[in-house]
């Protein structure tokens, strides 16, 4: 990474906090900086667990915790105790909350429109344009790859989502128990590992790898949440797993897939895989991929 990208990084940054006003102890011209403001909009009219807030803007259980207070002293928001579980706190917006959050909602509609005003229709389009891009590269550069046990709720939430899609794309549907089975524990180091994909503590994709020896290693259980595609989530995770894997000594990987996941039969050839004949007798499969993971063509 080139010194000459850092800098234009800050650069951006420092625009941004000025031209937005997060430099301003009243932010929109209101008696609160703009962290509670945007807590105030994030709680939003239906409330919000105070640890999905945490979660959402990375705030630490300590400032989190000073910013609700601040809210509740102004009389815009009341955090509450689950029914359920006195442990779980909801933060609501009371009534003179819901009116701050539409008056921030106005006047923050004013600060859009004067980013916009000074600029010709074309310059519009283009920082319009821009600021899309950025926020998808932004988004992407949140996403957090890490291994997880197969038996975990989110790695559960993961595999039953790439099942339900299977089910729901496959021309004939997909019963995972009609097809070449997987035991968990050949996702577990060091016969394999599972790999999920978070997006601010969220759980948006899954993919594993399961090693045989001298043999190719198989990758298994590819999924990325409709959501989050377009991040580069997909090439990330084979790539990730493909690392794995020749760390562990791998030359080869294998994968099959279903013609209706054009998707991923895109990512796969883009990324090197070439079709062979079928290796294995999974229903499921209409195509059978293999890359050489030293680098050379096993074409020769």
């Amino acid at each position: 990474m080139d010194d000459a990208s850092v800098q234009q990084v800050r650069r951006f940054n420092r625009s941004v906090t000025q031209r937005v006003g997060a430099l301003d102890d009243r932010y929109l011209a209101r008696d609160r900086p703009l962290g509670e403001a945007r807590l105030l909009w994030e709680i939003g009219p239906g409330g919000c667990e105070v640890r999905a807030l945490r979660t959402r803007l990375g705030l630490d259980s300590g400032h989190a915790s000073r910013l609700l207070r601040a809210l509740e002293r102004d009389g815009l928001v009341e955090v509450v105790a689950g029914a359920r579980d006195g442990r779980v706190r909801t933060a609501r917006l009371t009534t003179a909350g819901r009116a701050e959050r539409a008056l921030l909602d106005e006047r923050s509609d004013e600060l859009a429109r004067a980013f916009l005003a000074p600029l010709s229709a074309r310059q519009r389009e283009r920082l319009v344009g821009a600021m899309g891009e950025v926020e998808r590269l932004l988004t992407a550069a949140l996403v957090e790859l890490g291994p997880a046990d197969p038996a975990e709720p989110d790695a559960r939430f993961c595999i039953r989502s790439y099942f339900d899609e299977l089910d729901r794309r496959s021309e004939s549907g997909f019963d995972p128990a009609a097809g070449i089975q997987l035991d968990p524990r050949e996702l577990r180091p060091p016969a394999g590992v599972l790999l999920l994909a978070r997006l601010r503590a969220e759980p948006i994709g899954c993919g594993a790898v399961r090693l045989h020896g001298d043999g190719p290693a198989e990758i298994r259980r590819m999924w990325v949440a409709e959501a989050a595609r377009g991040l580069g989530v997909g090439r990330r995770l084979l790539g990730e797993l493909e690392a794995w894997a020749v760390a562990r000594g791998a030359r080869v990987a294998r994968l099959e897939t279903n013609r209706a996941l054009a998707e991923a039969i895109s990512l796969y050839r883009s990324s090197g895989y070439r079709e062979v004949a079928a290796f294995n007798d999974e229903p499921f499969a209409d195509h059978w991929f293999e890359k050489r993971l030293d680098g050379t063509d096993a074409r020769r």
